[in-house]
């Protein structure tokens, strides 16, 4: 999420015997814009989740197609990671103790704040809960990442991170052998998400752990292992883009066709359309592999425009940099214009009133984050270090401020020296 990675020169070795201990990479500029536009998918799906009609077929089915964030996210998370170390020296406690910094403290921060929102605005839905009942259910929604709807990503990450020195030896150790590592990955994916999407009939204590497994690594096993051993082969992978980018795109359109399909026929069986848009059904693995495979692609193609545009540089530095804290603090912003994004919806339609909600919450999550990056605390709220300096609306209000007086020409010529001044310095 928030981590540096290398740009690829060549392909691994074939052997671990081969990993030698390397400086750090330059920053592979591709992610940037996959990162990005997982983002905004999750933006949108939660705009249409919370806002949309349940028995909507069509709504449901644009869903369906937003759905794949998290199966992206835990795959580019296993990605960044593996290919930032894959030849180099690690040291687990090293590794642990910034990851778990980065990431968990500003875990447990948000869902402090978004549990006591809960109270304070009755969302939990327990009327009168006393104070130990509150503390009991914050110290449960910190083990299960359900203090909002969306913090579940940070602890499935924060399980990657502890296991992923065990990942890293094992993707070393296997090298030679990662297309029948990702075959046997791709068979338990598919018994996992039949599982998923035929639960069977449980009570008590089994009932509440399996309806908490999306909160483990399990579901995403697959993606994990996708996302490591693509790091591990990218000078491959980055030939295969180069090649056959506009074919992989096409691949994608066609998967995303037969997941309409197959959607559109389980509601025509009867299934309620909430139900068969289930993320976990199996035909949607398919779907979101090959995203995955147009999002690199696109990516890829943006990157190549950075040396020629400035703009794609300073979009793509600007979007990574933000994303994180836009993925923590759109609920909440989302939460707050509740009421008028009903109100819109009603008055230009789902479609364009979705539209207009999805650039509302960027644009007011946007400013929220900018003031959040630039205070003292922006490292355990958001994971990066504090920007120094005003913010632009900081320098913009304060342009206004010093613009000069009119009333005499000396006092233009006066105001304007100093203005200058100020520039230069």
């Amino acid at each position: 999420m928030s981590t540096m990675i290398a740009a690829p020169a060549t392909e691994h070795a074939t052997t671990a015997a081969s990993a030698r201990p390397q400086p750090s990479r330059p920053y592979l500029h591709q992610v940037s814009l996959f990162r990005i536009l997982t983002f905004m998918s999750v933006i949108g799906i939660h705009i249409l989740d919370r806002t949309g009609d349940p028995d909507s077929v069509t709504g449901n089915g644009v869903m369906l197609l937003l759905h794949f964030p998290r199966e992206a996210f835990f795959t580019l998370t296993a990605f960044v990671l593996m290919y930032q170390y894959a030849d180099r020296s690690f040291s687990a406690p090293h590794f642990w103790r910034r990851r778990f910094k980065l990431v968990g403290i500003p875990y447990v921060l948000w869902s402090v704040f978004y549990w006591a929102y809960s109270i304070i605005s009755g969302a939990s839905g327990i009327q009168q809960e006393s104070p130990g009942a509150a503390l009991r259910r914050l110290a449960v929604e910190l083990l299960t990442g359900e203090a909002w709807y969306q913090l579940y990503f940070l602890l499935v990450s924060m399980q990657i991170y502890l296991l992923f020195p065990v990942l890293l030896q094992f993707v070393r150790r296997t090298a030679g052998y990662h297309k029948w590592i990702l075959a046997a990955g791709a068979a338990i994916q598919a018994g996992l998400l039949w599982s998923l999407s035929h639960p069977p009939t449980l009570s008590g204590l089994p009932a509440a752990l399996w309806n908490h497994i999306y909160v483990t690594v399990l579901p995403y096993q697959f993606y994990i292992l996708f996302g490591a051993i693509t790091a591990w082969h990218i000078g491959s992978i980055d030939r295969v883009v180069r090649r056959f980018g506009p074919l992989i795109l096409l691949g994608t359109v066609a998967a995303g066709a037969f997941a309409e399909l197959c959607y559109l026929h389980s509601v025509h069986r009867g299934l309620p359309a909430w139900q068969a848009d289930n993320v976990f059904n199996p035909y949607l693995a398919v779907y979101f592999v090959a995203l995955i495979a147009g999002f690199y692609t696109l990516s890829t193609w943006w990157s190549w425009l950075r040396p020629k545009f400035r703009a794609v540089g300073v979009i793509s530095k600007y979007g990574a940099d933000r994303s994180f804290a836009v993925f923590l603090i759109h609920p909440i912003v989302l939460e707050l214009l509740m009421a008028r994004s009903t109100a819109i919806q009603h008055h230009l339609g789902m479609a364009w009133g979705s539209i207009v909600v999805f650039a509302m919450v960027l644009a007011v999550t946007l400013a929220v984050v900018e003031v959040v990056r630039h205070a003292p605390g922006s490292l355990w709220l958001t994971g990066r270090a504090r920007i120094e300096g005003p913010t632009a609306l900081g320098r913009w209000i304060r342009s206004l401020s010093a613009q000069p007086s009119l009333t005499s020409h000396d006092a233009t010529t006066d105001s304007a020296a100093a203005l200058a001044g100020s520039n230069r310095n």
